[in-house]
């Protein structure tokens, strides 16, 4: 697999995380704990983002 692939991969992985934790911060009773998976999730996402942008070739800097 190339380098881009495995990137590609990483970042579908890291997404697929994200999703996980903003479904379970939806069931989530308690707002703390909302709040903390919620912030994780983002987290997640924007670094899949950047690592997405990293495998394309796409050198942008994220707004």
């Amino acid at each position: 697999m190339s380098v881009a692939g495995e990137t590609s991969g990483r970042a579908q992985e890291m997404r697929d995380k994200a999703r996980h934790l903003t479904e379970a911060a939806e069931r989530a009773t308690d707002p703390e704990q909302r709040q903390r998976l919620q912030e994780k999730a983002r987290k997640l996402q924007e670094q899949s983002e950047q690592l997405g942008n990293m495998g394309s070739g796409d050198m942008r800097r994220p707004k």
